[in-house]
């Protein structure tokens, strides 16, 4: 699985990484620590709810 941070973040900054399949994150900072998996279609619908 392939990661890319925002082109926006700078070096020593907190950030976010997001995998190639859209369903994983992770910290840039800890690329080997946990990831938080993201149900995408149910966040997609609470997304149009609010």
């Amino acid at each position: 699985m392939r990661f890319k941070k925002s082109t926006k973040s700078v070096v020593e900054s907190n950030c976010v990484e997001v995998s190639n399949t859209l369903r994983h994150l992770r910290d840039s900072k800890n690329p080997t620590g946990p990831l938080l998996i993201v149900n995408v279609p149910a966040l997609i619908h609470h997304l149009k709810s609010v």
